[in-house]
């Protein structure tokens, strides 16, 4: 169970999101992507920072920033029989919800060159498919708004899992452009108390500023070069 007074939240009206066409007759706000089939509803933004100052008894040379910008959408295959082809509803929805979470990511980091770690994650509600959670996030309309955003190489690590309201949000990272530095290893954990319902999708994005604080067990090229060298020896 997570507990409120540890985490830094703030939810947004999604209102005033500049990027998007904003429908506001019904009772959830509808992003509307131009020209697009359909549109997805947006419950609610929810948006979590953690700065650790200190670890292992010792102050961080760096402090280190970790950022979740998360989406609570209603899952746009809810109440339909099983559906073959989800590519409609991938087109419609995946574009406006990468621009609108990596602005909530750019809010809170500063800018841009600030990041240098980043992960996704989508968790589907209990009524739901995880195919409907990984479609949202497993397509380039999603992840090149982030990897253009932040100058970015590196694949989006990522979790797509099934929960309820309250599960943990569980954003796995990596360095933005460099995947085999160990030190931005890491994982940024929220949940959100009334999300995902039965019939939503929490669609969710990661960031931290820096890597672990006193990061000291190598990297992935240092070990390649010692089984290398073993490799010769024998």
């Amino acid at each position: 169970m997570c507990h409120l007074s540890n985490f830094g939240f703030s939810e947004i009206n999604m209102n005033y999101f500049r990027l998007l066409k904003l429908d506001c007759s019904a009772n959830n706000a509808r992003i509307v992507q131009p020209g697009a089939s359909m549109s997805v509803q947006v419950r609610k933004v929810v948006s979590y920072v953690e700065k650790t100052l200190i670890e292992g008894g010792k102050a961080a040379e760096k402090p280190l920033v970790m950022i979740v910008a998360a989406a609570v959408i209603r899952n746009p295959w809810a109440d339909k029989p099983f559906q073959e082809n989800l590519r409609p509803e991938i087109l419609a929805a995946a574009p406006p919800l990468g621009e609108l979470l990596v602005g909530e990511i750019l809010r809170h980091a500063g800018s841009a060159d600030a990041i240098e770690a980043y992960g996704k994650a989508a968790v589907v509600g209990t009524s739901g498919e995880v195919e409907h959670a990984s479609a949202l996030i497993h397509t380039l309309r999603f992840g090149n708004a982030y990897r253009n955003a932040v100058e970015g190489s590196s694949y989006l690590s990522f979790t797509n899992t099934r929960g309820g309201p309250g599960c943990v949000i569980s954003i796995p990272m990596m360095h933005k452009q460099d995947e085999g530095l160990r030190s931005h290893y890491l994982t940024v954990q929220t949940c959100i108390y009334d999300a995902p319902a039965p019939d939503e999708i929490v669609i969710a994005l990661g960031a931290a500023t820096a890597g672990r604080p006193h990061h000291r067990i190598g990297n992935r090229y240092s070990d390649l070069k010692e089984l290398e060298q073993e490799a010769q020896a024998e």
